[in-house]
């Protein structure tokens, strides 16, 4: 066992890990932070993104060791200091982008580093970033609007599906 002691979402935390202990387990587990989801355990679905010293990384795959003294975000983190969602959140709610929500803070987080790259992202750019995240409901397009939204950018034009 080894002491890691990390900021998560501004609050210092520190927990003992065994050297196998993965960043979302300790997340989950460890601080009772369960927005971060476990989907596939591979790295392929994107449903437990979170930031690390401000870079998107899938936490099912990256060890907790690996993270000591790092800076990570959650999408707990994501919300307004008063608690109401964040700008992404809302656009996300606000313009039907999730529907059973299962990926939806996977999405947010990779829709936050996106925006940090890009801020005016193009309805490809954000389908090609969007490539390492799964969502089995949406079909997408929606999951778009609301990030393109989340940008500041005009999507009255776009249809709902």
């Amino acid at each position: 066992m080894a002491k890691v002691t990390m900021t998560v979402n501004g609050k210092t935390v520190s927990g003992e890990v065994e050297g196998r202990t993965l960043l979302v387990q300790f997340l989950r587990e460890g601080l009772g932070m369960t927005g971060t989801h476990v989907g596939c355990d591979t790295s392929q679905c994107g449903a437990c993104v979170v930031h690390v010293n401000g870079d998107a990384v899938k936490s099912c795959t990256t060890f907790a060791m690996d993270v000591d003294g790092a800076e990570v975000t959650t999408i707990e983190g994501m919300a307004n200091a008063d608690g109401s969602l964040g700008v992404i959140q809302q656009a996300f709610q606000d313009h039907h982008g999730l529907q059973c929500g299962f990926c939806t803070p996977g999405m947010v987080m990779s829709a936050a580093a996106l925006l940090k790259e890009n801020p005016k992202p193009t309805e490809a750019e954000i389908r090609h970033y969007l490539e390492g995240n799964i969502c089995r409901c949406t079909g997408y397009h929606n999951i778009v609007k609301a990030i393109m939204a989340a940008s500041g950018q005009d999507v009255s034009a776009i249809a709902a599906e």
